[in-house]
């Protein structure tokens, strides 16, 4: 007897599904990357960031489970099980290198140097 599976993904949906986490996993490192730089004072955040980046993850991965507790009740591919779940934290990175890009690097005083 010959398995067939005739909903396999095509490599085009896997490139895909590769290419949001690949999206995801950028997005995430600039967001790390100005909030550590904020915390260090180099990077102009607004003073609510730390609450905001310990509030957003329960909620976030809230929805993600949800995402993809629905795409495999609706018997979805594990590709596009992944791809659901990984949407709503894409939203949520977006956002955040979106909002955090817009507020740029901090001047740097400069030093006076009196000998």
């Amino acid at each position: 007897m010959i398995l067939t599976n005739t909903n396999a993904p095509t490599p085009l949906e896997l490139f895909q599904a590769g290419l949001e986490l690949t999206h995801l996993t950028v997005e995430a490192h600039m967001v790390i990357t100005m909030r550590c730089l904020g915390w260090w004072g180099l990077w102009a955040v607004p003073p609510e960031e730390n609450h905001v980046m310990v509030g957003e993850k329960l909620s976030g991965l809230a929805e993600a489970v949800e995402a993809a507790q629905r795409a495999i009740w609706r018997g979805d591919r594990p590709d596009q099980v992944a791809t659901a779940a990984l949407q709503p934290i894409r939203v949520r990175t977006y956002e955040n290198s979106s909002r955090l890009s817009q507020h740029g690097v901090r001047p740097v005083p400069k030093l006076r140097l009196t000998l």
